[in-house]
């Protein structure tokens, strides 16, 4: 008799059993035996069963009457399965159910064994066991299973181990699954679970045990499962049928996130009162922006150094995200790495790159997708090159779920020089290309190389410390679209590039570029703005600040149409574009009252607003980027439904204009909501500073949402700002500007206070600081001097340029890359100097 597959539930231990072991039947499955099907096919079944009966009154009467009749059982079951076919062996598990409690109404509970020893190529069988009783039909305890999967591996530590194959047998056993609706796919986990262990070289046992239960959790896509693999290795040892290891996990046992572990919107942990995160999965258009759910994560490489470089980029991704017939994009991008300006490698003599990269999700297989990416290229205009030549666009599947893909013959796989046409994934030379290293880290830094067990980061680091003087150093840049839209790259709306800025790479090579900081020149086109309220808001009066702050060495002007200061009158969003738009377009010189330089005309632009239908008319008329001061969650503070649906709206125009974003850290009101008590853990010496942490907190729970998950932005196109004079005491703006570099800096969460090792999701973001007259430039110096013996002055506005000079050379010092400024050519000279005592 087989042992029971599960007990009865209740106090008496001496339940008994009635069973039925191995009744093989004859059934016609929809999935095939052990090749895909064309229609059912016939396979044969072992079926057994353990049914809970007490039998102590028949055992003492020896009357047939207080048993049950297992030959009615074994026909009720029998009869049952005639003529019918079944979808999946789930299926046939719930109808053999249903008959055993119609033959068996008095049965409480039974357990059930169905074993298909023809469902699998490389196995001796699979299956399900599982307890039914008459109140649970399904159970989120049923085990799936796989009987010994034979997989050929390259494993152990004796040198005669390492030079061919051996067989390593597998039985994995799956529980906890709660998706119901979907048959569990055992083809697809052999198949994944062979290929990983096929490629794989692993010198213990232990380490293939454990890979193949991290191949099948992430097969599972549940992270409630539970597995248990038993590796055995039947030619380990002479005197012994096989030498085995069994181990059990679960997903969170496995620390490193894999592909399949992508996260499409980050919970960062402490946030702010009302979690952004948590709010816009409350949305309809959320839910419906999520809705499909894709089978497969990848990881896609791009570049290029041919026409405009960075338009063929976003085009490339837009027709990534082109919806089908169906209305649904075959690939959906969730994230994107920063971009990057890179040397030619191996071909040195051709124009800089462009590179970076994405992961995606879709339901397209590694051989379809790539040659979807390669209809794109075409389509984007890549054309015929010598190897490793310029091109238009350049597109590369570098990581596909967890999964080793070579389409080369096996005897032709020990070579890179037969790349054409073939997909090899992981590629075949991620650890070689710090072009392809760096974005990869960006996004996946945890994320463990299938073939190298290392995770990206140490795979960069490695390759960092190999690098020369003479290696050419890389940059981060962020591209500035050309608008009022005149030329477009194809049909897509894509807009050409205008200009593009350049930041350096911490660590690049050892040979480190020239760090340069971009200044912003402000131009208030209100009546009522703190610092130069009615001055520029006249069309001639904002063509000649615009012109002095070029000729001054302004990198970009900021046009704002509604002032932020405290008891500001309230603008309407009307009246705030016909503030703006006009202004924007005589610098253009779109306005023939008004005439401009050709270089101020060419100056790049930025609007200052937080309302989606200012922002896309400013950008529209000729703007080139958004400065949101609420990170695109409007003014209400403590966050609420409204600002999530405020934030999605905000989010989908940027993302459809591919203009940067400047993100602002605020909290309603610039004077209010002062109190960052919630964040007393990081306060020093433990971290940095309480205020400091909520800023980095709260701001990239933002900045995360905006990046990350589908109708996001590009990373490139992101630029944060602390918010210094809004939301913080005088003593917690300069904790904040003193510390600024520590926002962005690529260290763990623990750095913060946390228990976290987490990234901080802040890392690498360009920062732009702006303190330019601020109020709390004022309130230190209304006070009196160190020992009190001379007292402080009241100031105006305009008369905080020293006091802002010296705030600004404390950015510098903390590296900041973009100084939003009202006086350009005083504070041009302040940048100077500071960058080179601090650069």
């Amino acid at each position: 008799m087989e042992r029971p597959l599960g007990q009865v539930s209740g106090a008496d231990v001496r339940s008994d059993y009635i069973g039925i072991r191995n009744l093989l039947l004859t059934v016609p499955f929809h999935d095939g035996a052990q090749w895909p099907p064309t229609k059912p096919v016939a396979q044969p079944v072992q079926v057994s069963l353990n049914l809970a009966h007490d039998v102590r009154e028949a055992a003492r009467t020896d009357d047939i009457a207080h048993t049950i009749n297992y030959s009615s059982v074994l026909k009720a079951v029998m009869h049952s399965c005639e003529r019918e076919s079944f979808a999946s062996i789930e299926a046939l598990c719930d109808h053999i159910s249903e008959a055993v409690f119609k033959q068996c109404p008095e049965v409480p509970e039974f357990s059930v064994k169905v074993h298909r020893p023809k469902a699998l190529l490389h196995a001796q069988g699979a299956g399900m066991e599982a307890r039914r009783t008459i109140a649970q039909q399904n159970s989120s305890s049923d085990v799936f299973y796989i009987r010994t999967l034979e997989c050929p591996t390259i494993v152990g530590v004796n040198s005669c181990e390492r030079e061919e194959r051996q067989r390593v047998c597998f039985d994995i056993s799956l529980t906890g699954r709660q998706r119901r609706e979907l048959a569990f796919d055992f083809r697809g986990l052999a198949r994944k679970v062979f290929q990983s262990v096929h490629d794989s070289s692993y010198l213990s046992l232990e380490a293939l045990a454990s890979s193949v239960a991290h191949t099948t959790l992430l097969h599972a896509e549940e992270d409630s499962v539970s597995v248990t693999v038993r590796a055995a290795k039947p030619s380990a040892l002479a005197l012994a049928e096989s030498a085995e290891v069994e181990v059990t996990r679960k997903l969170h046992d496995f620390a490193s996130p894999t592909l399949n572990g992508i996260k499409t919107l980050l919970d960062v942990t402490p946030g702010s009162p009302s979690k952004l995160s948590s709010l816009l999965r409350e949305l309809p258009e959320w839910s419906s922006l999520n809705e499909h759910v894709y089978k497969h994560k990848v990881a896609i490489a791009l570049g290029s150094n041919l026409g405009d470089r960075f338009a063929n980029i976003e085009t490339a991704l837009r027709m990534l995200e082109t919806p089908d017939d169906a209305g649904r994009p075959k690939t959906a991008v969730v994230d994107t790495s920063f971009m990057y300006e890179t040397a030619p490698m191996y071909v040195t003599g051709q124009p800089k790159f462009i590179n970076c990269a994405c992961t995606v999700e879709t339901d397209m297989e590694p051989r379809e997708l790539f040659h979807f990416l390669k209809d794109i290229e075409s389509k984007v205009g890549r054309v015929a090159s010598f190897r490793n030549g310029p091109r238009a666009i350049d597109l590369d599947v570098l990581l596909f779920n967890d999964e080793i893909v070579d389409t080369r013959p096996e005897s032709q796989r020990d070579t890179l020089d037969n790349l054409l046409g073939e997909l090899v994934i992981p590629h075949p030379r991620i650890a070689e290309r710090e072009f392809v290293l760096r974005p990869l880290n960006d996004i996946l830094p945890a994320y463990q190389h299938p073939i190298f067990k290392k995770p990206i980061h140490q795979l960069l680091s490695k390759l960092l410390a190999h690098r020369t003087t003479e290696t050419p150093a890389m940059c981060k840049v962020v591209p500035f679209p050309k608008y009022p839209i005149q030329d477009r790259l194809g049909s897509l709306d894509v807009p050409i590039t205008a200009a593009y800025w350049t930041f350096p790479v911490p660590l690049a090579s050892t040979h480190q570029a020239s760090r340069k900081t971009y200044v912003m020149g402000t131009l208030n086109a209100t009546p009522d703005s703190f610092s130069d309220g009615s001055r520029h808001n006249s069309v001639p009066a904002a063509i000649a600040y615009t012109t002095s702050c070029v000729a001054d060495g302004a990198d970009i002007i900021d046009i704002g149409g509604y002032s932020t200061r405290p008891r500001a009158e309230y603008v309407s969003p009307e009246e705030e574009a016909t503030r703006v738009v006009p202004v924007i377009k005589a610098i253009r010189g779109l306005d023939k009252l008004h005439e401009c330089t050709a270089q101020t005309a060419d100056v790049l632009i930025s609007v200052d607003t937080f309302r989606c239908d200012v922002a896309e008319a400013a950008v529209k008329a000729g703007a080139n980027c958004i400065n949101d001061v609420y990170a695109f969650t409007g003014p209400e503070w403590p966050l609420t439904r409204a600002s999530a649906e405020h934030f999605l709206r905000m989010r989908r125009v940027a993302q459809q204009l591919a203009v940067p974003i400047i993100l602002m850290h605020s909290r309603g009101e610039a004077s209010a909501n002062k109190d960052y008590g919630e964040y007393a853990y990081a306060a020093a010496p433990h971290g940095p500073g309480a205020v400091l942490e909520g800023v980095r907190a709260e701001l990239a729970e933002r900045v995360d949402a905006a990046v990350r998950g589908r109708g996001g932005i590009r990373r490139w196109l992101i630029i944060v700002d602390p918010g210094i004079g809004f939301s913080k005491t005088v003593e917690g703006n300069l904790e904040v500007l003193r510390n600024a570099s520590a926002l962005t800096a690529d260290v763990p969460l623990s750095n913060y206070g946390h228990r976290s090792d987490e990234r901080n999701p802040l890392a690498g973001f360009p920062q732009l600081i702006g303190t330019s007259r601020k109020s709390f430039l004022g309130a230190i110096l209304a006070r009196p001097d160190v020992g009190g013996e001379k007292q402080g002055r009241e100031t105006r506005p305009d008369e905080r340029e020293w006091a802002t000079a010296a705030a600004v050379a404390c950015a510098i010092q903390q590296k900041a890359d973009v100084i939003r400024v009202h006086d350009v050519r005083h504070m041009r000279d302040v940048i100077k100097v500071s960058s080179v005592l601090w650069g």
